[in-house]
């Protein structure tokens, strides 16, 4: 009788004592992982860009923190290889930044508006000219200033822009009078180098600290480049809103004594005109018995230049509505570098009722950009109510049929 009475005992004990440990295995798992600092996520990474936080200048990033400012502060390593411009002083000190905005006579000295940045130089907010003197019509013309600098490294053939800041820019948002601006770049003629900054939130004047390297260009070539710099303001629930343009061309820019920082106006984007859009041959022929309509888009000719690009590459979407609805819709190849594109393309498109009356058609002619959306070089509307050569060319293949008519068009702006 003692022996089971001793062997429930030490179980009772054993159980108890596996019950304890198990609870105190928890509770420090459980008090490491609250001490454990979750890990950094990366939102937006670029090739040829250096946009990681520790390698950001001490700059007051808008939309941070004390706190998280102060890390980055810590974390910022010495070999960093931003610019800087705001780090000393002429004796060697750190100056303090203030968010007030004063005019500058150094500045304003500056007639072609850049200089070669030295080692002793110090260039800071603080010297662009005053924003709040503009009155108020001044302040509806302006799109604000974007400040840049250029270098040519030597040793890797490599031109390098670093994208520093945007000053002054309008609210996007109506509702909280705020913008989420960030920018695009392309180095034209070719636009092969294409690049963007990353978008800060709820700022008017985003400082990027950006820097892009481009490889493989030769410093020949330099003076017959140009950088298109796109300020936008990110929309997460439609199109981003364009808030301007700088057109910077590097004709004259000597970059072989150093790096230079330029600053620019940001300008309205270029608006096309009515006029000049080109033209676009188009044959139709219509089948009465099949009830089918087939389309050849043919040519297009004196198509403008792009923006600010020269040569565009166009194509063109074909929309085929039925009472002011999209039925349905092709597009052509793109034709690469050339103001008078050739297409020779046919589609046919099945008509879902008797007659043309409530058909109409619409062809955009577009510019292929990979880096962005694409632009719209022209329209040309087809149809019973469409005006000049879209409605007669519509209704002479309504009064012949299965006769296959071919006109020239004038494209509107699109």
């Amino acid at each position: 009788d003692e022996i089971p009475t001793v062997v429930g005992i030490f179980s009772a004990f054993g159980l108890v004592f596996s019950v304890s440990l198990f609870a105190w295995i928890c509770c420090q798992r459980k008090s490491s992982k609250s001490n454990k600092t979750p890990p950094y996520k990366f939102v937006h990474v670029l090739k040829g860009v250096d946009i990681y936080p520790e390698n950001l200048n001490s700059k007051k990033k808008f939309g941070a923190d004390e706190k998280s400012e102060a890390k980055n502060k810590s974390a910022m390593p010495k070999d960093s290889l931003h610019l800087d411009l705001e780090k000393k002083d002429l004796n060697g000190n750190f100056p303090k930044t203030s968010p007030k905005i004063q005019s500058s006579p150094d500045l304003e000295n500056q007639s072609p508006k850049h200089f070669a940045e030295r080692k002793k130089d110090s260039v800071s907010p603080d010297s662009l000219k005053s924003i709040n003197s503009l009155s108020s019509e001044d302040k509806q013309d302006k799109l604000g200033t974007l400040f840049f600098s250029l270098e040519y490294n030597f040793e890797k053939k490599a031109f390098v822009v670093n994208i520093k800041e945007a000053r002054g820019l309008p609210a996007m948002d109506e509702q909280s009078m705020t913008s989420d601006p960030y920018i695009k770049m392309t180095i034209l003629p070719e636009k092969k180098h294409k690049v963007k900054t990353r978008v800060l939130r709820k700022t008017l004047d985003p400082a990027f600290d950006e820097t892009f390297t481009f490889y493989g260009i030769p410093y020949s070539q330099i003076q017959d480049l140009t950088l298109h710099f796109m300020i936008l303001s990110f929309d997460r629930f439609s199109r981003d809103d364009v808030i301007g343009e700088v057109l910077m061309p590097l004709a004259g820019t000597e970059l072989s004594e150093g790096r230079l920082l330029m600053d620019r106006e940001i300008i309205k984007r270029n608006v096309r005109k009515s006029s000049g859009r080109g033209e676009l041959l188009i044959s139709l022929c219509y089948q009465s018995t099949t009830n089918t309509l087939t389309v050849v888009v043919l040519k297009a000719r004196h198509l403008p230049k792009s923006d600010v690009s020269g040569l565009s590459d166009p194509y063109v979407k074909v929309n085929l509505y039925h009472a002011k609805k999209r039925i349905s819709k092709k597009k052509t190849h793109v034709k690469k570098c050339t103001p008078n594109a050739v297409f020779n393309e046919l589609f046919v498109f099945d008509i879902p009722c008797e007659g043309l009356d409530d058909i109409s058609i619409e062809f955009l002619v577009l510019d292929s950009d990979r880096g962005s959306r694409n632009e719209v070089i022209g329209r040309l509307t087809l149809g019973s109510s469409a005006e000049g050569t879209g409605g007669e060319h519509w209704k002479e293949i309504c009064e012949y049929p299965r006769r296959q008519i071919a006109k020239w068009h004038m494209l509107c702006d699109g």
